[in-house]
């Protein structure tokens, strides 16, 4: 057995207002690629890598591995399932009226990290498996999607 793992997961979630008051909307990664780092709790030292990460109706998916033993035994159990992104802001719609909602349109994302507390509560892992064995972590499943499809198949 591999000390590492490999998970799937969302690192930022569209069109919600996360803890801090802010909202990221969709297309705010046009150009995303994975060579942005994998980093615990946003320190500067990476402890994996983002193996894919694309955007989707939802928001910004990511596939990746992490290779340091003891955070992957954290991952495996569950212990951090949280994610969340460092970013520039490229685009930002101020708050209106003293409100306290600010929409981000368009980031520079600079690295995603996994974190005991993400700012977004719905951006989680949500996939885990050994990184030596083929899964399938690259269908990040939409919990969302899920609920939807049993409300139609039972009326």
């Amino acid at each position: 057995m591999s000390d590492g793992v490999r998970f799937a997961g969302y690192a930022a979630i569209f069109d919600t207002v996360d803890r801090g008051g802010d909202v990221i909307r969709a297309g705010a990664f046009a150009g995303v690629s994975a060579g942005v780092p994998l980093l615990w709790q946003h320190r500067g030292v990476a402890v994996g890598a983002i193996e894919r990460i694309a955007t989707d109706a939802r928001g910004l998916r990511v596939v990746a591995r992490v290779d340091d033993p003891r955070l992957a035994g954290l991952v495996r159990s569950g212990a951090v399932a949280g994610l969340s992104i460092g970013y520039r802001a490229r685009g930002v719609r101020p708050r209106l009226g003293g409100g306290r909602v600010r929409e981000l349109t368009a980031l520079e994302l600079v690295e995603v990290s996994l974190v005991a507390s993400p700012m977004h509560p719905a951006a989680r892992v949500h996939r885990v498996a050994d990184a030596a064995t083929p899964t399938h972590t690259d269908a990040v499943p939409d919990p969302g999607r899920r609920r939807a499809e049993r409300r139609n198949d039972h009326g």
